[in-house]
Parts: structure tokens; sequence; C-alpha cells
């Protein structure tokens, strides 16, 4: 068994992964998200997984090294595989779909997400009967309930942004509510309430603490309905309105816009976005968690891991392509190394 100290981490180690995941403890991973060769598409040198001869057997290689993945994550931690899809005698396979169906019918995981990347600049293909493909999906699993995930760290420059150019509110904020309270069919007792419940929300709104607010009253306005009710149903019908407030932050979508990534001397044939892997290791991940790629390609997990302040552990099987990620990484002021396993 490959010996761990959580103290010194920050290592890319050489060799085939399963192999190397299969000597690693249980549970000490916080995140692993990766991107394994697609089956088909490259040859990324020194074998390994991709070249297949069929998809069956593409897919159970791949389900051999995901039960590893999920053996060494903590139950708080997080699986992450972005696997792309292939067109066969004209016919899309739905790779991506099939292993995430594989995984699913183990039971030893949740699937919480799939997170969307489209391409922003997919690659043109000379087509003239097919859409160009500019989608892949990042497929997010879980080992528990009580896995990491912090919605706000997710494209947060969108608030900052947003919150940033906001405009302050005007010295009428609320006014129409109080019309309308009046001239409400309300008891006199809830007239009362919501006159309090709607200037406390104002203040509210004046010192910053919500972005704006919304009302709704009993007889003025339409009732929520379908899936959408739940509380504030109640609330319109016991106590004759409801206070709806507004924070302001963007929602939080299970898709993210990026560009396909090119690195000047780059020896790896497939990157993805530096950007598409800080958001999800903001995601699913705090500070000094440590995080494994068992792909590890170019090294963008272990970069991105590292200006994030994660610890980080890399797995490549081309040992071009480790030194490679091994020259990023330094780049990036980093003190790390690399071993090989036999």
């Amino acid at each position: 068994m490959i010996e761990i100290d959580t103290e010194k981490m920050n290592l890319i180690h050489c060799g085939d992964c399963y192999e190397i995941l299969k000597t690693f403890p249980d549970k000490f991973i916080d995140l692993i998200i990766t991107s394994p060769p697609y089956f088909q598409q490259r040859e990324y040198g020194n074998g390994g997984i991709g070249n297949e001869a069929t998809l069956d057997k593409y897919i159970n290689n791949l389900m051999d090294i995901f039960m590893e993945c999920v053996r060494i994550t903590k139950n708080t931690g997080s699986i992450v595989f972005n696997l792309g899809d292939k067109y066969i005698d004209g016919n899309l396979l739905l790779v991506p779909y099939r292993f995430a169906l594989e995984v699913q019918k183990l039971k030893k995981v949740k699937l919480i997400n799939e997170l969307t990347w489209v391409k922003v600049n997919p690659v043109p293909k000379q087509c003239s009967k097919k859409l160009i493909s500019a989608t892949e999906p990042f497929f997010i699993f879980s080992k528990s309930e009580d896995y990491y995930f912090n919605k706000d760290a997710f494209l947060e420059y969108r608030d900052i942004y947003q919150n940033g150019n906001k405009k302050k509110p005007g010295n009428d904020i609320g006014k129409k509510y109080f019309e309308l309270i009046d001239k409400s069919n309300l008891s006199n007792e809830e007239k009362t309430q919501a006159i309090k419940e709607l200037n406390e929300a104002i203040l509210e709104t004046m010192q910053g603490k919500i972005e704006s607010f919304r009302m709704k009253i009993r007889g003025l306005h339409a009732l929520p309905y379908g899936g959408q009710g739940g509380g504030r149903l109640n609330q319109i019908v016991n106590k004759g309105f409801t206070i709806i407030r507004i924070h302001g932050n963007s929602i939080r979508r299970d898709i993210i816009e990026s560009t396909v990534e090119s690195i000047k001397g780059n020896i790896h044939p497939a990157v993805y976005p530096e950007f598409i892997i800080q958001e999800i290791i903001k995601l699913l991940t705090k500070k000094n968690d440590i995080v494994l790629d068992p792909f590890l390609g170019s090294g963008t997990t272990a970069v991105v891991a590292k200006k994030l302040n994660r610890k980080y552990i890399g797995i490549e099987i081309n040992p071009e392509f480790v030194e490679y990620a091994q020259k990023r990484i330094e780049e990036n002021g980093d003190d790390s190394t690399y071993e090989w396993f036999v």
C-alpha cells in the first residue's frame, strides 16, 4: 500500500491508475474529478483505457476504476467524471449516459447533478447532416447525503458583478403594498400584521440585507400553484399574505459555459478548461481538502487545485504527460514531486 502522508500531498504517480488506486487507503479523498480517455477517440500513448475493441469492454474497465474511486472517497466527498460521446456508423452511442446508468445500477453512489459544459467555441466538423456537438456532461456523484456542497461559491463572480451594479432602493419602496393592504378584505388584525412585516422587509432592503421583495395578498393576487405552493400558499390562506424576499444572487443552474481551451506548447491531445475545474472544486471542496485526478493528463486538475489552496494527487500513465504536468505545476510556484509506480 502507498503510504499517504496528508501533510505531504501534491504528488503525481506515474503508472496505471487502476493498479495505483488499489493501493490507496479507504475514505481519504475529498473530491475525485477526472476526464478518462474517451472511447476510441484518440491515442494517448502507453496503452491504458480508451482503445478497447468494444464499448462494453470500455465501460467495464471504467467501472473497475470507478469502484476504486468510490472506495477511497470520504462519505462527505464527491466524484466527478467527464466523458465525451462517440459516433460509429453514423450512430451516436450515448457513451456518457451508458456509463452513468451502469454506475446507478451499483447503488453505491447517487447522481446528484449532470453539469453540462456548453462549449462557446465548439470544433466545427464538416458534416451536412449533423449539428455540431457543443456540450459534454460532468456527472457529479456523492456517497452519502452529507456531501460538501457550497452552492454560493459556484460561479460566484456573477453575484459579485451583479451586486456591484445594484441600484439603491428609492424612498417609495413598498408604497404600493401599503395601498393594497388598505384596499384588501383582510381583517384589521391581519392588516396590522401585514403592515408590521412589510415595514420589516422595507428596512432589510434599505440596509442591503436583501435586494428586494414581493408581497402577495389574499384576494388580490393569484395563489401559488403546482409544486411551488408550499409554505407561501399556507401563509396566504392562514395569515392573509406572504412576503417573498429576493436575495439577489443568481440562480445556480446545472450549466457552465466555457471555451474549448488550448495551451501554448501543450503536448496532450485533450485539455479541459481550467475555469470549469475551478468552479467544480469551489463547489465541492474547502481549502486544504484533497483533490485526486486518476487521469491527470496535462495536469489541469492539479494546477487549479494548487491555485485554490487544495492538496492534490495525480495519476498518469504516460511519462511524457507526467513531466509536462509537472512543468505546468512548477510554473505556478509549486514544489511538488512525482513518483514512478512499478
